[in-house]
């Protein structure tokens, strides 16, 4: 919008109340309740309400699921693990990872962007508080959380849901110093990409890195800093498998060549969505808020978001540093 010059100045934001979730009506009690209400006669409504049993109060629980497979997101990502041979071991070591590099961020004080909140009846909320490094055999004792009882995917390497707003300050370079401020970073690209929603729902990093990558006119050796969505251990390692194989490439992608993976030593090295929570709407914005605190504290240059979404959607962007 800013490009385009139908704005000057945006706030983009979201926030996620996953501890008070809507619980709907049953299907068959929202039908009755909305006939209800286009009754006109006494016998109308009162046959309705006769018409109502037991199994009309049964609410319809929330769940995080596909709408268009009515999967939920957890077996899809035990099925995207499988299909790239991601061991459970595996899954429960990156989850370590995640948990342990953002322990260490929240101690030497990177997380800086986490505002305190206080909550009714409750103490004030200053820091991300789903940190939890485990160890391997404690998370080995956990079950299968989706795919029964054999699956891979369980609660400990699965982004929590949890409560969570976010919002970043975007304008023009122009705007942003006649306004007095000193820019964190450039958006310089990004891209929405789309693909199979059944077997390819948490691909949308593998499918918008080399997209993205090509509009910026960069390639994977240029970027510094690479945050990527945790949505689950399975899935950024099956993501991360689909990049580095030329057959995924040319077969699902029409590409010559795989793009490659990013060096885990540039990858979430504050942590992710596993260890610091994934409230839907606010993880974008804490995903490029992290890229440009890494880029001013590591010195680097470009950075590279990217990210699965409902639908079989994905998102990647880059974003270059500031000059300080």
């Amino acid at each position: 919008m800013i490009a385009a010059g139908q704005c000057d100045a945006v706030v983009a934001g979201g926030v996620e109340f996953m501890s008070d979730v809507p619980i709907r009506h049953s299907r068959k009690m929202r039908k009755t309740m909305l006939s209800l209400n286009k009754a006109k006669t006494l016998g109308q409504r009162l046959s309705l309400i006769g018409s109502i049993r037991l199994a009309h109060l049964s609410p319809e629980l929330p769940a995080v699921a596909e709408f268009s497979t009515a999967e939920t997101m957890g077996h899809s990502a035990d099925r995207l693990a499988a299909a790239f041979g991601v061991s459970r071991v595996e899954q429960d070591d990156f989850a370590l990872r995640s948990h342990t590099l953002a322990k260490k961020a929240q101690d030497a004080g990177l997380l800086q962007d986490v505002i305190s909140f206080k909550v009714p009846g409750r103490s004030i909320v200053s820091q991300d508080n789903g940190i939890r490094p485990s160890s391997m055999e404690q998370m080995a004792k956990l079950r299968a959380a989706f795919v029964k009882p054999h699956g891979t995917v369980t609660a400990a390497n699965s982004s929590f849901l949890t409560d969570g707003a976010s919002a970043v300050l975007i304008m023009s370079e122009e705007k942003a110093l006649a306004m007095g401020y000193k820019p964190k970073a450039y958006l310089r690209d990004f891209v929405y990409v789309s693909q199979d929603p059944k077997d390819q729902l948490l691909l949308g990093p593998t499918y918008g890195t080399p997209k993205v990558l090509e509009r910026a006119g960069l390639t994977m050796e240029d970027i510094d800093v690479f945050e990527f969505h945790e949505a689950f251990a399975g899935q950024i390692l099956a993501n991360l498998k689909a990049m580095d194989s030329d057959w995924f490439a040319q077969t699902y992608m029409g590409r010559k060549s795989k793009v490659g993976t990013p060096p885990m030593d540039k990858f979430n090295l504050w942590g992710g969505s596993l260890s610091l929570g994934h409230p839907f709407g606010a993880t974008g914005c804490r995903l490029v808020t992290t890229v440009a605190h890494r880029l001013q504290k590591e010195g680097g240059q470009y950075g590279l978001v990217a990210a699965c979404a409902a639908g079989g959607q994905g998102h990647a962007m880059v974003i270059e540093a500031y000059p300080k």
